[in-house]
Formats: C-alpha cells, sequence, structure tokens
C-alpha cells in the first residue's frame, strides 16, 4: 500500500535522518518535507550521519512549499497529535486505526509537525484521523524520529509485517533410538555408582525415559548425557 510519511517545518537535521532509518527498517522510502529549516537539510552532515545507512531514502525524498503540494495523490491523510482537539477529526490509536486502514485501498500518509509546536490546527483539520500513540498519562512526549518509529512499526505489522530469520539453525531433534540408547548407557553408570539396584530397579529408568521425553532432547544433548554416563563409569570403576 502506498505509504508517504510528510515532515512539516522540521528544525533539526538530525531528526530528518533518524526518520529515514526509522522507515527504512519498515520497509518505507517515501519521505516529504514542507518548509524544513534547513533548505540543504537532505545533504547536512548531521542528517546523513542519523540516516545511518538510510542514504536511498534521503535521496528519493522531496522538499516542498506546502502540505498541498506533499499531499499529491494521498486518499487518506493521518494527523499526529499528543493532545485530542476540541475539533477536527477523531482521535485514535494507531493499532485501532490501521487494523481497518489495512483492509482497504489506500495511498496513506503520516502528517507529523515541527519539533516545538506540533501540527497547526488547520493541518489537523483536512486529515481523515489524528492518531495518539498511548504513552504514561504524566508524560507523553515523544521525539520526532521515535514517533515516526512507533508509526511506521505499528503500520507494517498492520499490513502483514515481516517474518523474524532465526538467529541459529534449527536443532536436530534426537529422535527414539537415540533416547533409548542413551538410556541404556545411563542404567550401566547408575549400576555402576550404586545409584539403581539392578535387582529391584522399582520405576526409576521408566521416569528417567518420561522426564527426557519431556525435555525434547537434541542430539547434541544426547551426546553430552552419554559423556555424562561414560565419566560416572568411568569414576566408578577407576579408570581416570
Amino acid at each position: 500500500m502506498q505509504t508517504r510519511f510528510i515532515l512539516i517545518e522540521t528544525s533539526h537535521a538530525g531528526n530528518v535522518g533518524a526518520a529515514a532509518r526509522a522507515m527504512k527498517v519498515m520497509g518505507f522510502d517515501d519521505l516529504v518535507l514542507v518548509k524544513p529549516r534547513w533548505p540543504n537539510v537532505l545533504r547536512k552532515e548531521e542528517t546523513i550521519q542519523r540516516a545511518s545507512g538510510a542514504n536511498d531514502v534521503l535521496a528519493k525524498a522531496r522538499v516542498v512549499d506546502s502540505l498541498d503540494e506533499a499531499l499529491d495523490g494521498v486518499t487518506h491523510l493521518c494527523a499526529t497529535a499528543m493532545t485530542p482537539r476540541d475539533f477536527g477529526p477523531p482521535t485514535r490509536a494507531p493499532r485501532a486505526h490501521f487494523a481497518e486502514l489495512a483492509q482497504g485501498e489506500h495511498a496513506v500518509a503520516f502528517v507529523f509537525g515541527s519539533e516545538r509546536y506540533g501540527m497547526r490546527n488547520e493541518d489537523v483539520y483536512r486529515c481523515h484521523v489524528a492518531l495518539s500513540i498511548p504513552t504514561a498519562p504524566d508524560f507523553g512526549s515523544l521525539n520526532l524520529a521515535a514517533a515516526i518509529q512507533v508509526l511506521a512499526y505499528e503500520w507494517r505489522q498492520a499490513l502483514g509485517g515481516f517474518a523474524v530469520p532465526a538467529a541459529t539453525a534449527s536443532p536436530d531433534k534426537a529422535d527414539a533410538q537415540q533416547v533409548a540408547g542413551m538410556l541404556a548407557h545411563w542404567e550401566q553408570a547408575l549400576s555402576e555408582i550404586g545409584f539403581l539396584d539392578p535387582a529391584a530397579p522399582k520405576k526409576l529408568m521408566p521416569r528417567l525415559n518420561q522426564l527426557f521425553n519431556r525435555a525434547d532432547l537434541q542430539t547434541e544433548e544426547i551426546h553430552i548425557l552419554r559423556g555424562v554416563a561414560k565419566a560416572m563409569v568411568e569414576r566408578a570403576r577407576g579408570t581416570r
């Protein structure tokens, strides 16, 4: 779904770079700046540094003179506001609104005001909804880039999200034969150290069998447990 992030009269170059980074990690790249404080903000060193590699987002970004220009092609406009207005579009939490919005076909834009003043009322009135990020009641102030990151994440999740790649390869699960072999080794070891009486084993081995079944052992863990059994046998026979 077409998604645009619009920043109005941004005053800090670092926030522009951080915004580009926040967008890129969530798979968005349409950034428009409306009358930023620095006309060359996209090329400033601080902007590039804070983008942390999201240079393609900066390269594609546009600087325009009015919100009208930034809204070209947009069909659903989301204001961002910490404090609800007495008049204007409904104020909603992002997650609830996005769940509904993602079901339709829209060209969506998220609009952020200046760091000092937020959005002007007249700009909020043009929007379909005012998004308010749920925060602690006594401290709701979010840095501009942090707010962009939260909304970008929530919107990406509503659109389906990204799969989380496994950090490590899936371990090999031990099969029943491996578990049985390990248990036989342990039965021998427990007998050698006098913990198990072969003449009256009771239910020790079946209970250990159930314990290891619940552990859902991996092949490497079978090797470890057999190593423990081997060490017990060697210690009992005095061969170590």
